[in-house]
């Protein structure tokens, strides 16, 4: 018992961040899917609002249940949620760049072909933003509550 608690404790962030970026994915997927296949629009347009919709989720989220990055200043707030938003904005980078690369360049434009681009897509951007939550922004919050 001892040693599966020593794991937990080990693990506990990035198994909570797994959790919360499958929730994350959900709402992107879901989201996503509903937009360009449901209502037609434009996949980057249809990318973009799914972006927004999970960074929020993920904002909160990531603060309270994975990282604990505690409410301290509203400096320190703020700081903190312009640099999440920072790091996401280079993410949807990437996550359109693979969205364009799989739809337009590899031809995945099916309902199945897209849901399976974004997939791939999320999968990738989950990893790249786990360490720059854990590594550049919920971490530097302590910095910041100490000035």
């Amino acid at each position: 018992m001892a040693a599966l608690t020593a794991l937990w404790q080990k693990y506990k962030s990035i198994i909570a961040y797994l959790f919360w970026g499958g929730v994350t994915t959900i709402v992107n997927l879901a989201s996503y899917q509903w937009l360009s296949t449901g209502l037609h629009w434009h996949f980057e347009v249809a990318t973009v609002i799914a972006w927004f919709l999970s960074v929020l989720v993920a904002y909160f989220t990531n603060k309270v249940w994975v990282f604990n990055s505690p409410y301290t200043t509203w400096r320190a707030f703020g700081v903190e949620l312009v640099q999440f938003f920072f790091y996401r904005g280079l993410t949807l980078l990437l996550d359109m760049a693979i969205v364009y690369i799989g739809i337009s360049w590899l031809g995945f434009s099916s309902s199945l072909g897209q849901f399976l681009v974004k997939l791939t897509d999320n999968i990738i951007v989950v990893i790249v933003n786990y360490v720059f939550s854990k590594w550049l922004i919920f971490k530097s919050n302590d910095k910041i509550m100490h000035k």
